[in-house]
């Protein structure tokens, strides 16, 4: 509904855009009057922003009934036209863009104006790098979406607008936390999450299925989860999308080295946390898929990728990562720590920081120092137990399961993943099996993760992830995560701390 012109401003002598509104022929007298009104709002709206990371309006000036914005003109390519042109963006950049475009909608939130239509269009990024967030031209002040949106009509991007927005016309600052994700979705995928063939399709899928899988995010992923949520009450908070965000950016290609920051480190918060419980350190090694964003800690030989999965299948006495000895034949389920606890399992005992400790715990959860020589954090009172060489720490009465094994480092991590899961699914024991990822990791001199989720023998859909990290060319670690299917999202949060307070066995 507008077309936006390069200008020149001859009092001040530089170059500015100016937005004409340019009324679809079709629309009715009244509709027409309510666009004016909108457009002016938009300059209103935006006016009151003051920040780097948002388009400067200078004036309004009229013609006739017609209103044109004069705005300040960022010579760019909306990121819209960068995936056009470029393809899906690599992580470490999205995490730059997202943190202007949070910074630039946290000034708008405290100011009361909610901008309803972020999305990669809306996006500019700058020949110089910078990057704005602009078109505030369905902005309105906290509290609905005003008289500029009649009953039962929701204006907006249907790929970019949150679920709840859709379905009951709710705008607030996590409705627009939601399109942001969807928007670093976007960039990194190269289409929306939800994108389908048509609004109605795309509007059906908001409404009854989850975000179509991230493949290409590596450690943003814990951000697009946890923006991405359904509810609202369980979507990341701006501070922890920012953390999330900050910790993903400082993640590298490069090797790991331990080394000290001479800075205080960021922290790291669960959704949903009331606290920030995880300091993350210098900056460390990006790695691919699931919750387990890639940071350094502080003077470790590793971070380790401590996520996921409460899985282990071995292939052999000693070839296996992680352990395992023996057949699946001698175990009641497909993976290690599938049998309840036994009688003589021991409870996590809460235990003071190691010294020289950087990161703080969720409340609730401890250091666990194993027999082995390991480290990792673990939650206070689930009990211990191992299952051949593997360590078990299970939630007493519940489903959810950590696991360490120790074992050889195969020569392809991914081959082996690969073969592990035609065994199982071959012979039986993945009922119901469905591949969420498997993928190499550039970490630990190379590892690779698997995460999946089938139907346990309860009839229950269970969701783990393997990680194998290698510490040295001929061994590695299985660290794996496994829940429900139904709290994977709530439990990926976790990930993060796992992931980071793993130490390996010198």
């Amino acid at each position: 509904m507008g077309r936006v012109w390069l200008a020149r401003d001859e009092m001040l002598h530089r170059d500015v855009a100016v937005k004409e509104v340019v009324p679809p022929h079709w629309l009715a007298a009244h509709e027409r009057e309510e666009l004016r009104l909108r457009t002016l709002r938009e300059a209103r709206t935006a006016a009151r922003l003051n920040h780097p990371n948002v388009v400067r309006i200078y004036d309004v000036v009229h013609d006739g009934d017609n209103p044109w914005i004069v705005m300040e003109y960022v010579p760019s390519r909306s990121l819209q036209q960068l995936l056009t042109t470029e393809g899906p963006l690599d992580p470490h950049r999205v995490a730059r863009i997202g943190l202007a475009v949070l910074a630039a909608l946290r000034a708008a939130h405290a100011a009361g104006v909610l901008h309803r239509d972020v999305k990669p269009h809306n996006v500019l990024v700058a020949d110089d790098g910078r990057v704005v967030l602009t078109d505030f031209g369905l902005a309105t002040f906290d509290g609905g979406d005003g008289a500029m949106t009649g009953p039962g009509m929701v204006l907006g991007s249907p790929q970019f607008v949150a679920p709840e927005r859709a379905r009951d016309g709710v705008s607030n600052p996590r409705t627009d936390l939601w399109s942001l994700g969807a928007t670093l979705y976007a960039a990194v995928e190269g289409q929306s999450p939800y994108a389908r063939g048509s609004a109605m399709a795309t509007l059906s899928a908001l409404a009854t299925e989850p975000p179509d899988p991230a493949r290409r995010a590596g450690a943003l992923r814990p951000v697009l989860e946890g923006l991405l949520h359904r509810e609202p009450e369980r979507r990341l908070t701006a501070a922890e999308t920012q953390t999330r965000l900050s910790a993903a950016l400082a993640a590298t290609p490069t090797t790991v080295q331990a080394s000290t920051p001479t800075a205080p480190p960021p922290t790291v918060v669960p959704a949903g946390g009331d606290t920030p419980p995880l300091p993350a350190g210098a900056p460390r090694r990006r790695r691919q898929r699931t919750v387990l964003v890639a940071v350094a800690v502080a003077g470790a030989l590793l971070a380790g990728f401590g996520t996921t999965a409460a899985l282990r299948g071995g292939t052999g006495p000693s070839s296996t990562p992680g352990g395992g000895a023996g057949t699946g034949a001698a175990r009641p389920g497909a993976f290690p720590c599938a049998a309840p606890a036994p009688a003589d399992a021991v409870p996590v005992r809460s235990a003071p920081p190691p010294p020289g400790e950087r990161f703080g715990l969720v409340a609730g959860w401890t250091w666990y120092t194993d027999p082995d020589g390991f480290r990792i954090a673990a939650p206070a009172g689930w009990l211990r137990y191992t299952d051949g060489p593997v360590t078990c720490l299970r939630e007493p009465g519940g489903p959810r399961v950590l696991s360490v094994a120790p074992g050889v480092a195969p020569a392809d991590p991914v081959a082996h993943w690969r073969a592990e899961e035609r065994r199982l699914t071959d012979d039986g024991r993945l009922t119901g099996y469905r591949r969420v990822d498997i993928s190499a990791l550039d970490m630990f001199r190379g590892g690779a993760l698997w995460e999946c989720e089938w139907t346990g023998p309860t009839g229950v859909r269970l969701h783990t992830a393997r990680l194998l990290v290698r510490v040295a060319p001929q061994r590695a670690y299985t660290v794996s995560w496994l829940t429900d299917q139904f709290d994977w999202q709530v439990n990926a949060t976790y990930f993060l701390m796992i992931r980071q307070s793993f130490r390996p066995a010198a």
